[in-house]
């Protein structure tokens, strides 16, 4: 039998303010506290209160056929904690259902699995435990920022004893083979893979209101029939998207709240049903390993880690940022453990992009990706100043030693950094200077 693995997440980074170069040593708070409370109310009310609202009733009706997964950031439970309240009602209503399962993922929405593992670890676990408090249940299937997986962080979960994992199904890891299968890590095959559909799940995120779509306007028979046509032991369709689709990227106006509602019978007459992460894992048998050398994402046409690591300005912010995990990590100053979840943020990092991609990027306050660099590393250097300040200097380990020795030299590193930025910048200017006057229009002069 088919059945629908239905995945929402959701997320909201926290808005930096300007930071000046002379702020640091001065100014230890980082946020525009304006901007985090306008966009979290805006979002909870044209986006989640009205999906989550739709997704109880359509718990409440389905009788314990409809089921559904979300996932929460920590960094989202603190701001909806502060300025949606009502979010996490309905959060824990959907709860009481019995129908909703809530998956585990980095506390800060971070990059920790690709560059600290100890960081990964205890990001991870910071969540799981914050979901227990909330929800009553401790998260058994793992779901990665961006949906982020190779072969390594595999093993990293594998051992930290969740049985399921979240990731993209991306073509070129796929080859001929499809998303529509229960898969396992080639590390440890006890860690069970489930591959997001990208085409099914960006047809309703991306496209569901896009009047010049050749399948617009798509009614939820027309898309449950696309499932049912695919060889009957194709067994899973992994329907993966942020929570944000219903309302705020795809408009109430469009119907799509409307469609989601009519999903559950429309399948139910096509004899194809919903189940959970970890139901699927628990009870599928794995066609086999999926091997993942380099890691993947849900992220652009390119399914990798391009949106956030790809240039100079972004490797270096987070090579800086890392550099003083381990210090944070025996730090017990509260304030500097949530400005490390704030600043590990992974669109601090997508802001410095310089990349063309198929979505419009909106930076908010930046300018450019060097604006978003300058500003995000004035921050850090600061940040970095208090950190010092508070770790143990008689600790012996080597290699903390040596990041030492880095720290106290980050005034000078700032700025080599500033100087860096100012010829990219410079750079920039002349290679746009250039491009225009190639396409400048040539004047003509009046003879005397």
């Amino acid at each position: 039998m088919k059945t629908i693995c239905l995945y929402f997440e959701i997320h909201q980074l926290v808005h930096l303010k300007r930071y000046r170069f002379f702020d640091i040593g001065t100014d230890h708070y980082y946020y525009d506290d304006y901007a985090n409370e306008a966009t979290i109310n805006h979002i909870a009310n044209c986006s989640y209160v009205p999906a989550l609202s739709t997704l109880i009733g359509m718990a409440k009706e389905g009788n314990g056929t409809f089921k559904v997964a979300l996932s929460v950031s920590g960094v989202a439970l603190e701001q909806l904690e502060s300025y949606a309240p009502k979010v996490i009602d309905l959060l824990q209503e959907l709860n009481e259902t019995g129908c909703c399962e809530f998956l585990a993922e980095p506390y800060a929405n971070s990059l920790s699995s690709l560059t600290h593992e100890k960081s990964f670890r205890i990001d991870v676990k910071r969540h799981s435990t914050k979901i227990k408090q909330l929800f009553g249940k401790k998260p058994t299937v793992l779901r990665n920022t961006g949906l982020l997986y190779s072969d390594d962080i595999g093993g990293i979960v594998a051992s930290m004893g969740y049985k399921g994992m979240l990731t993209e199904g991306a073509k070129h890891i796929l080859g001929w083979k499809s998303p529509h299968y229960l898969y396992h890590c080639n590390q440890n095959a006890k860690l069970k893979l489930l591959l997001r559909d990208y085409k099914l799940s960006d047809d309703i995120s991306l496209r569901f209101s896009n009047s010049s779509w050749s399948e617009f306007p798509l009614f939820a028979d027309k898309y449950i029939s696309w499932i049912a046509n695919y060889p009957q032991e194709e067994e899973v369709f992994n329907i993966f998207m942020e929570l944000s689709a219903f309302g705020y990227y795809q408009p109430l106006s469009s119907n799509i709240l409307e469609f989601l509602k009519a999903l559950p019978l429309c399948a139910k007459n096509a004899g194809i049903g919903f189940s959970t992460p970890s139901t699927l894992c628990s009870t599928l048998k794995s066609v086999g390993p999926m091997h993942v050398t380099y890691p993947i994402s849900w992220t652009d046409e390119e399914r990798d880690v391009s949106a956030w690591m790809s240039n100079l300005l972004q490797k270096e912010a987070i090579k800086k940022l890392y550099s003083i995990a381990d210090r944070v990590c025996l730090c017990e100053d509260r304030k500097i453990k949530q400005d490390w979840d704030y600043l590990q943020g992974s669109m601090n990092f997508r802001f410095m992009s310089t990349k063309h991609s198929g979505i419009e990027l909106d930076r908010g306050i930046y300018e450019s990706p060097y604006d978003a660099f300058t500003n995000y590393m004035n921050i850090l250097g600061d940040f970095i100043v208090r950190v010092n300040a508070q770790f143990p200097e008689d600790i012996d380990d080597e290699e903390l030693n040596a990041l030492m020795i880095t720290i106290n030299n980050q005034g000078e590193e700032i700025n080599q950094l500033q100087a860096k930025v100012e010829r990219y910048e410079a750079q920039m200017k002349q290679e746009v200077t250039a491009v225009e006057e190639k396409h400048k229009p040539k004047s003509t002069k009046k003879k005397s």
